[in-house]
């Protein structure tokens, strides 16, 4: 199972993210920009010592990352407030990339099309949405409770 972080923005999430894949044994994907060096104190702080037990690939942009993705022909769920499927009625495969937009800004449409699908983590009306590292945590457990790399 992958995870992927489209241009983070808040290096306390990404850390958090990371360690949650380094023991899950999930891979990481970074697509640049973040908003913030990999040497800032919150994000080495938040990763503790897990980012060197995480495998963490960094794509230079949306469009590098794409056809990456595409040359290798893992499938992309987007989580997404906007979509109308949730994520525990969605079937992962083992090799999926799940993606989660910047904490500030989501992803653009581009990003939206390209996704082979768009899932939604329900939550109480007139909520905007969860801390990304929480949905993270949420959609990689069920994926891999799915596919059975959990254990």
């Amino acid at each position: 199972m992958q995870v992927a972080l489209f241009q983070p923005d808040i290096p306390q999430n990404t850390g958090t993210i990371l360690r949650l894949c380094a023991c899950l044994n999930a891979a990481a994907h970074i697509i640049e920009p973040a908003g913030f060096p990999v040497s800032d104190r919150h994000f080495r702080r938040a990763g503790m010592d897990y980012l060197d037990q995480v495998t963490i690939m960094r794509h230079d942009s949306w469009s590098k990352f794409h056809q990456w993705r595409n040359e290798k022909g893992y499938r992309l769920i987007l989580f997404t407030t906007k979509a109308r499927g949730c994520y525990l009625d969605y079937r992962y495969k083992a090799d999926d990339i799940l993606l989660f937009g910047r904490e500030t800004a989501g992803v653009p449409d581009e990003v939206i099309t390209a996704a082979d699908a768009r899932v939604v983590i329900p939550i109480k009306p007139g909520l905007r949405s969860l801390n990304v590292a929480v949905a993270a945590a949420m959609a990689l457990g069920e994926a891999l409770r799915q596919t059975g790399s959990a254990r």
